[in-house]
Formats: structure tokens, C-alpha cells, sequence
């Protein structure tokens, strides 16, 4: 079997899937909204080459709630959403990403992993296609539910301008 590659445009806001050089599947994203950028704290996507450090949620049902990488045992509704209306909800699934480039995105003040970046699925309601996250890869949960049988520890991600 092919080895499965991640490519995230961030000018396009799509997120392509490939194997052996030819795309196999797309998706529509939502990056962050500060646009790309590396420092802790900007709340920017970082560039360059990453992989998938680390799956969380497999077996969660869709709109599974996640509050530092656990689920909270609750799921995602209109009522829950009024309670804190600028959360950036992270659902259903987390592919936690980690930078491997050293001084880009790997290490000190630029390292991808302890900044806690995350493909992850959020609200229905929260628009696809275009830059509107706190820095990590927003994406549909039926979407991320496919992404995420897909792809395994380890696997390579790039994210383009």
C-alpha cells in the first residue's frame, strides 16, 4: 500500500491527500486567522514540514468534546455553544501535529508540538474555506472522521503558503 502524504495550502484553504505523487483526496480547511507564522503564542499556522505525532479519539463519536486532548464526555450542541460563544472548539478528533524541521518549526520559541497544534474537527456552523482559527487546521467532523482512518502516526505533513 502507498504511503499517504498531507499537504495543507494555506492560500487555497484545502488540505490534499497524496499518494505517489498524484492527489487522491481534497478537503476544505480553516486556518488561522493571523494568517501563517511560527512564534509561540501568535496564534498563526506554522509552515514547513510536519508529521502526525500523535491520534486522539478514535472510537469518540462525532461532536465529541475536547478539553486539553481528553474528551470531556460531552457533545458539541447549539445550547453548549451559547455558554461560551469565542471558544475555538476543538471536536471529534485530534491528529497533533509536530514540526520537523529544527529551528522552523521544531524546537524553542517556533516547535509546533508544544505550541499544541492540532487537525481537528470543529462546528458545523464554522465556515470552511476560508482563515478564521485561533493557529491549528480546522476541518469538517465527517471529513476528519475519513482523514483520520486514513492517515496514521507518522505520517507527513506539509503546510504551503
Amino acid at each position: 500500500m502507498a504511503k499517504l502524504q498531507l499537504r495543507i495550502e494555506l492560500s487555497k484553504q484545502r488540505l490534499l491527500c497524496h499518494e505517489e505523487g498524484r492527489t487522491v483526496k481534497s478537503y476544505p480547511v480553516s486556518t488561522a486567522a493571523n494568517g501563517p507564522g511560527e512564534i509561540c503564542g501568535s496564534e498563526c499556522t506554522p509552515r514547513g514540514k510536519h508529521r502526525i505525532r500523535l491520534k486522539i479519539g478514535e472510537g469518540c463519536e462525532e461532536n465529541t468534546v475536547f478539553v486539553a486532548r481528553r474528551p470531556t464526555g460531552e457533545r458539541f450542541s447549539r445550547r453548549l455553544a451559547t455558554s461560551a460563544p469565542q471558544r475555538d472548539w476543538i471536536l471529534t478528533r485530534i491528529l497533533w501535529l509536530t514540526g520537523i524541521e529544527k529551528g522552523r518549526n521544531r524546537g524553542g520559541e517556533v516547535d509546533s508540538l508544544r505550541r499544541f497544534i492540532y487537525i481537528h474537527g470543529t462546528p458545523d456552523s464554522e465556515p470552511m474555506g476560508s482563515a478564521a482559527s485561533h493557529g491549528c487546521i480546522r476541518m469538517r467532523n465527517r471529513d476528519l472522521i475519513d482523514l483520520f482512518e486514513r492517515v496514521e502516526n507518522g505520517t507527513q505533513v506539509e503546510i504551503v503558503e
